[in-house]
């Protein structure tokens, strides 16, 4: 009864041989079984999108960032003509004040679009890393007027406090701008893809 039982089962499925033939398909160039492929979820949705061209918390967000970018620039200068030569320490502390009241500004309507936009004030999933590194550059902000105002440390101290809060808006511009080139790759795919159809129909 088992020998019969056994050569049942063995007449159905023989290890080696089934073996060999998946590594013959391997050899061969077959093709194994595979996983399905994700696509990336995009970036905006059409929804999102007509949200995006038609609020004008994104004009606001367009003036706001190249206007506080020049304020960096020029607060950065100061900063490091002080920590070099020691002279500037007023001009200096007024640019600072200004670049961080613009980020407070840039960061309270920049929540506002993303409420319009996708529905949040913050995290929202096209800019949540973004998001949360802004966080940091805000609290190292937000430390330095902290520090001037209740007299922490040492005017030198408080510039070095500043670089870290400059290094930090410097990353987060950047991902920002690469945030900013995908979402012009994504609106510059329709486009082009209406294109090519319309150059293969003429």
């Amino acid at each position: 009864m088992s020998n019969d039982l056994y050569n049942c089962c063995d007449a159905q499925f023989t290890f080696p041989t089934h073996l060999g033939i998946w590594l013959n398909l391997g050899a061969a160039g077959g093709s194994w079984p595979s996983q399905p492929k994700q696509t990336a979820r995009p970036l905006y949705s059409i929804e999102e999108r007509r949200r995006r061209d038609t609020t004008p918390w994104t004009l606001v967000q367009g003036i706001l960032a190249p206007v506080q970018f020049v304020a960096f620039a020029i607060s950065l200068v100061l900063v490091l003509r002080y920590l070099l030569s020691g002279d500037g320490l007023w001009i200096a502390t007024c640019s600072i004040v200004v670049k961080t009241l613009l980020l407070y500004a840039i960061m309270i309507t920049g929540s506002i679009w993303e409420r319009v936009v996708f529905g949040r004030y913050l995290f929202a999933h096209a800019f949540f890393w973004e998001d949360v590194f802004s966080m940091l550059v805000l609290a190292l902000h937000t430390a330095y007027l902290v520090a001037i105002i209740s007299d922490i440390g040492s005017p030198r101290q408080q510039m070095v406090l500043v670089l870290a809060a400059y290094t930090s808006y410097a990353i987060n511009a950047t991902q920002f701008l690469l945030k900013l080139r995908a979402a012009r790759l994504q609106d510059y795919a329709p486009r082009s893809a209406v294109r090519v159809a319309v150059e293969e129909v003429t």
